[in-house]
């Protein structure tokens, strides 16, 4: 997983991860630790959160388009 770039994408949408928590149920610390790479998401996680910010699984996990 590229660091920094479920933050990236999170703010280009301009969502905080309050938001993020209330619109999928996600707890906000794992937010935080997936942010800050202390934790991996499962890909059911990113999955969802590629959907939420409309973005591709390559732009989360990899960082392109």
């Amino acid at each position: 997983m590229k660091k920094g770039q479920l933050r990236l994408a999170r703010r280009e949408r301009g969502y905080t991860q309050k938001d993020v928590t209330s619109l999928t149920g996600i707890a906000q610390a794992s937010i935080s630790q997936y942010e800050g790479g202390k934790r991996t998401p499962y890909i059911e996680v990113f999955i969802t959160l590629a959907k939420l910010y409309n973005v591709t699984l390559d732009y989360l996990v990899l960082g392109r388009e």
